[in-house]
């Protein structure tokens, strides 16, 4: 029976807005992510227009990685693993995201980092955009409706490109894309968010816009996969999806029909517009339903056509379920949630926990697609509890990634695929969706806790050593 490959890229991965801190340190710029508020499960972060004094902003120390790459790089390297999945901040290298040159102290940065990387024998995959926009793309643009905005992303990715050449193969161009076609994405993703001050969960949502602007980011991604395929021939350009396994509630036709139409709008136009190269049928009828009109270019769609990636790669947390119910308890989730399937356990955040979903999640993307596909996000969030002794034994976090490696295996033996897996949140950070600690999903402890003290001490939990076996073993000891 077939099993992972030889050369699988085991890993970890993190957002630079979550770990690296020091957000205005050597000319970096601020972001979206550092014009937000901490949160709480049950209280909303905030974004506002101008920081605020004595209002805590986790992303501007977050755990420090600015300086601790090397202590954590050499953590990681000790866990054995093959790649490590970060993100370049835009704002290290054009503060503003409008300059003609980039900042060098944040050029520098990076080379630092991916030199790291390469003494440990770990392959980079850097994800050029995670959830990090130029606050000042945000307040002259409105963020991606802005058309402008196209080359400006190009012209750093430029600037990347020719830098990191020799030191990273691996691209993604967004992260979880297709959170623009909801309105969470308005903060996360396109930055739609101009003169808005207030909770991320009350942000005014337009379709129009929002849809417009994830255009531009679909023509934008796709410039950069074509400036690389052109300039660069070894590179390899991926997209990344926040995928979101829908079941149907109930075996009902009207369940079922409005679980495919979840699905197509959520989880396969964003991939089939970055994989196929066009917009698909379906999306007319939707955009037709909800007053949405594209404005296009002339050779947006050509440009589209030849900007298609070469591999595939997702996050998967949890799986939820759709139907015309009104008694369906409702669930969380990572972006948005569902209706509770009452087959599953879920974690302390409420989001259902399903590994056999991710089985099903691998083999219908790689029977859609037919490309490698990599699982660059996966992972339970947890409350984690020091101990007196310095120990922390999250066994909750070993069964989980246990059962989803168990069910990427059994999709391998289906026939999928797939070259790597890197877990999110290696080491703790901060959670993008509560701004949060408290919610930690790392294989390595952070002291660093939620009313912003902390020694930032690291510590090797439990699972820290499951995971340096697992990868030792290509997946045979779980």
């Amino acid at each position: 029976m077939k099993t992972f490959k030889k050369d699988f890229l085991w890993g970890g991965a993190v957002a630079a807005n979550q770990y690296e801190g020091a957000w205005d340190a050597d000319g970096k710029g601020a972001s979206v992510s550092d014009m937000c508020t901490n949160g709480t499960h049950t209280v909303p972060k905030r974004i506002t227009t101008k920081i605020e004094p004595d209002t805590l902003y986790p992303s501007h120390e977050a755990i420090d990685f600015y300086h601790h790459y090397k202590e954590d790089i050499a953590l990681f390297a000790e866990m054995g693993f093959k790649t490590f999945r970060l993100s370049i901040a835009w704002t290290r290298i054009f503060p503003t995201g409008m300059e003609t040159e980039p900042n060098e102290a944040g050029l520098q940065f990076y080379d630092s980092v991916f030199d790291e990387c390469t003494k440990h024998g770990i392959e980079p995959l850097v994800t050029i955009s995670h959830y990090e926009m130029p606050y000042a793309l945000v307040e002259k643009y409105n963020g991606w409706h802005g058309r402008e905005c196209i080359d400006l992303f190009v012209r750093y990715c430029e600037a990347i490109f020719e830098r990191y050449k020799g030191k990273v193969k691996y691209w993604l161009t967004f992260n979880e894309i297709n959170s623009g076609t909801m309105p969470m994405g308005n903060v996360l993703s396109l930055g739609t968010v101009k003169g808005y001050s207030g909770s991320i969960m009350d942000v005014p949502d337009d379709p129009q816009v929002r849809f417009q602007a994830l255009h531009h980011q679909f023509v934008a991604s796709a410039k950069a996969v074509k400036l690389a395929h052109e300039k660069y021939p070894e590179f390899k350009m991926g997209n990344m999806i926040c995928f979101i396994t829908k079941y149907p509630y109930t075996c009902n036709p009207d369940d079922v029909i409005m679980t495919q139409k979840e699905m197509q709008i959520m989880n396969w136009f964003c991939s089939d517009v970055q994989v196929r190269g066009a917009y698909p049928s379906y999306a007319d009828r939707y955009f037709e339903e909800n007053g949405i009109v594209i404005q296009k270019q002339p050779g947006d769609d050509e440009i589209l056509k030849e900007g298609t990636v070469d591999y595939y790669t997702f996050s998967y947390y949890m799986s939820n379920c759709t139907g015309n119910v009104s008694e369906g308890a409702e669930t969380g989730g990572n972006l948005i949630g569902g209706l509770k399937n009452p087959y599953l356990k879920a974690s302390d955040w409420g989001w259902q926990i399903d590994p056999k979903g991710l089985r099903y999640t691998l083999n219908e993307i790689y029977g859609r697609y037919q490309i490698p596909l990599m699982v660059v996000e996966n992972g339970l969030g947890a409350y984690d509890k020091l101990e007196e002794d310095g120990t922390i034994a999250d066994d909750y976090r070993i069964d989980y990634l246990r059962a989803h490696i168990e069910q990427m295996r059994e999709a391998v033996a289906d026939g999928t695929d797939l070259m790597g897996y890197t877990p999110w949140g290696c080491i703790d950070l901060v959670s993008a969706s509560t701004g949060e600690m408290a919610k930690r999903y790392g294989f390595i402890y952070v002291e660093k806790y939620d009313d912003g003290t902390g020694t930032l001490a690291r510590r090797r939990k439990k699972s820290f050593e499951w995971y340096k076996n697992v990868i030792a073993s290509n997946g045979a000891k779980l």
